[in-house]
């Protein structure tokens, strides 16, 4: 069974997608709903899965000083988007990241998961991949079965999952591009690399000229669109 951590922020104006609000058509308040509902998404997706979830979330020491807050815990604001988006948080860990960088974060989790608690596979993601769904996370755990590396790839050579049966090297593993370099890890550990088919990410600007005609497209078609963040993007006026 995989382990998949969500590698999260609390959801706070100006921290989170500020690319969106820098380059974008949003608000800091605005991105911050919709990294929000992307997150509670990303948890309904592996909460219906046969992964466990690990909401690894950065605390506020690890934080920037302008987004620390004292009146209420990067941990509270996370378990608060989980228990909207879940019927229950009892199966669910939450446990701090540790590192400098995202991708120390993601390995010290990584390898911790492997190495010291034995676990069979770990995935790691960062809950914008809006369209992740639990067949991804299940057909990424059917492919670790045979395969050690089994990543997600994104527009733009980035990844929407990257999931692991062994440790890689993982200092500045995340470097763009971020499929090529996880791949080049993989293969140097003399591990084999497998993928799934692409997704797209809502990280930037850009992202949204591929995220928003694939969420239109599948509301006027009748099919599952994201249960939190489509109806967020339609109330923002981001659809057409």
């Amino acid at each position: 069974m995989t382990v998949v951590a969500v590698l999260c922020d609390p959801p706070r104006a100006g921290l989170v997608l500020p690319d969106l609000v820098n380059d974008g058509p949003l608000t800091g308040d605005e991105a911050a709903e919709l990294y929000a509902a992307m997150l509670r998404d990303t948890f309904l997706a592996v909460d219906r899965s046969g992964g466990d979830l690990l909401v690894n979330y950065r605390p506020e020491e690890l934080l920037p000083d302008d987004y620390r807050r004292a009146e209420v815990t990067a941990e509270a604001e996370v378990r608060a988007l989980a228990a909207e988006a879940l019927d229950s948080l009892d199966d669910v860990r939450f446990e701090v990241q540790v590192g400098s960088s995202y991708a120390a974060r993601a390995g010290n989790t990584a390898t911790h998961l492997l190495r010291e608690e034995g676990v069979d596979s770990v995935a790691v993601v960062r809950g914008t991949a809006p369209f992740l769904t639990r067949t991804a996370v299940d057909s990424a755990a059917m492919k670790l079965r045979s395969t050690p590396v089994v990543l997600g790839p994104a527009p733009s050579g980035r990844v929407f999952y990257a999931s692991f049966t062994e440790p890689i090297d993982f200092t500045d593993a995340f470097a763009d591009p971020e499929v090529a370099t996880l791949a080049a890890r993989g293969d140097a550990a003399g591990l084999g690399v497998d993928f799934l088919p692409m997704q797209p990410v809502l990280r930037t600007a850009a992202d949204l000229e591929t995220v928003l005609p694939i969420l239109a497209a599948r509301r006027d078609a009748s099919r599952v669109v994201p249960t939190w963040t489509a109806p967020l993007v339609a109330e923002l006026g981001l659809l057409d």
